[in-house]
């Protein structure tokens, strides 16, 4: 490696770690905690083990890649949701709050060492093309993939170019090709439909930019037969969060004054409270707020400020428990860095990290044809990831308490759950699951008890 090159790889080293110390300062500290001879020290030990890395390991190493570990680690050392993210990470990032993305539209996941399809997007050209859920992608334009980020980056591309996908499968003796034309693929995070005249579903699967407006939309098309909604079902399962101020504004459109949350960090800047606003049109019919183990972050955030304001019933099983708050600031090249920059309270002060939500109701999902199978129960939690941040670090520590980790093994009903999320919304599948039934219930019942004389 030539001495220019590696005077260049110290400078990247030297300014990724000051502009990360910088957020953090600018962020958290009014002067940093060490001294500048200190930090200065750490840098050099820091410099001096990358040199004798490079000297004298077995293999040749890729200094930058070296480093970008280095920080990774430095970074994911804080908590299990602060991380460096590559260009790469930065981008996907981004898509995933913007809505939408240019490919072929399709969601994939790994499964037995295959990118497998999920699901094909209603209306892309995956979908009319012919690809089918349970299709094994074995090549992209002719190479062989079997990595998820790198069959990733192969499908999607600019609008109107071409994109040549190779599948295997099931019952096939012959793999498929299908030459296919990337188009702009919309990201729809919210479904709904009439569970009965009167009551309608609503689902979020995660907290995009449109997220609200489209929650809009929904109860504006739910009521536009001219019947009033007397009752909502909101199904926030499985929904992993997204962006804050969406959860905000998803909750001030069920609340008409009171606290929504408030988020206290290390300095002024990243403490604030947020409070509901009158809105035009009211909507003030009862609600059911289902929950899961899979609900965390800004779901959590809606169903804790419901909750406590006593605006809907939260029904299903304990949440996730993630009650930290993330920002991403962009670096130079490309590079990100997402960090914990506080910790979030429901309208009662609750903190309800590596906690959750609780139920008002207990209700564990069970296919009504199928009484038998078990609910979520081995899903990961916020308590159980290394690292994770404590719900107050200066009160109440006694009260923590620690789980063990499992993992759910009924990978045939995840997929058959994923899938959902990506097609139509059926109400006869909605009618064998136990938990938006009896949220159903409950809200036929208030309508009945509301009626009643005394």
């Amino acid at each position: 490696m030539s001495l220019k090159k590696k005077q260049n790889i110290r400078l990247w080293l030297v300014t990724a770690i000051a502009i990360t110390a910088v957020i953090i300062g600018s962020g958290f500290y009014n002067s940093l905690s060490a001294t500048a001879e200190e930090t200065y020290k750490g840098l050099k030990i820091f410099s001096d083990v990358i040199e004798l890395v490079e000297k004298n390991y077995v293999d040749t190493v890729d200094t930058k890649e070296l480093i970008e570990k280095a920080i990774q680690g430095m970074v994911r050392s804080l908590d299990p949701h602060s991380a460096l993210l590559l260009p790469d990470a930065l981008k996907e990032l981004q898509v995933d709050t913007q809505g939408e993305f240019t490919g072929i539209g399709i969601s994939i996941t790994m499964r037995n060492g295959f990118v497998t399809v999920i699901s094909p997007i209603q209306g892309t050209p995956a979908y009319k093309a012919g690809i089918r859920a349970g299709d094994r992608i074995i090549k992209v334009d002719g190479e062989s993939t079997t990595d998820l980020r790198d069959a990733v980056k192969k499908i999607r591309g600019p609008k109107g170019t071409k994109v040549v996908v190779t599948i295997v499968r099931k019952g096939l003796k012959e793999p498929l090709e299908y030459k296919l034309i990337r188009d702009v693929i919309p990201i729809e995070s919210v479904k709904f439909l009439t569970l009965k005249p009167g009551y309608g579903y609503i689902w979020v699967t995660n907290f995009r930019e449109s997220t609200t407006q489209d929650i809009v939309k929904a109860l504006e098309k739910l009521q536009a037969g001219g019947t009033p909604l007397k009752g909502m079902v909101l199904d926030l399962r499985d929904n992993p969060g997204g962006l804050l101020d969406q959860a905000i504004k998803v909750s001030d459109l069920f609340l008409e004054k009171g606290r929504i949350l408030s988020i206290e960090g290390r300095s002024k800047r990243n403490t604030r409270i947020f409070d509901a606003k009158p809105d035009n049109p009211k909507h003030s019919f009862p609600m059911v707020v289902l929950i899961n183990g899979g609900s965390a972050s800004a779901s959590e955030i809606v169903a804790g400020a419901l909750q406590d304001q006593k605006r809907a019933l939260i029904l299903g099983t304990t949440s996730f428990g993630k009650g930290s708050v993330q920002t991403v600031e962009t670096l130079r090249d490309g590079y990100g860095i997402k960090l914990t920059i506080a910790r979030y309270y429901t309208p009662n002060g609750r903190s309800i990290q590596a906690k959750g939500i609780e139920p008002d109701i207990i209700v564990k999902h069970k296919r009504i044809e199928d009484l038998d199978l078990d609910e979520d129960e081995g899903l990961t939690k916020e308590k159980d990831l290394k690292n994770h941040l404590e719900a107050e670090p200066e009160r109440n520590k006694k009260n923590q308490s620690k789980s063990k980790n499992n993992k759910d093994s009924n990978k045939d009903s995840e997929l058959d759950a994923d899938k959902s999320r990506f097609g139509e919304l059926e109400l006869e599948k909605l009618k064998s699951d136990n938990q938006v039934m009896r949220a159903l219930d409950i809200l036929l019942s208030y309508e009945i008890f509301a009626g009643l004389k005394s």
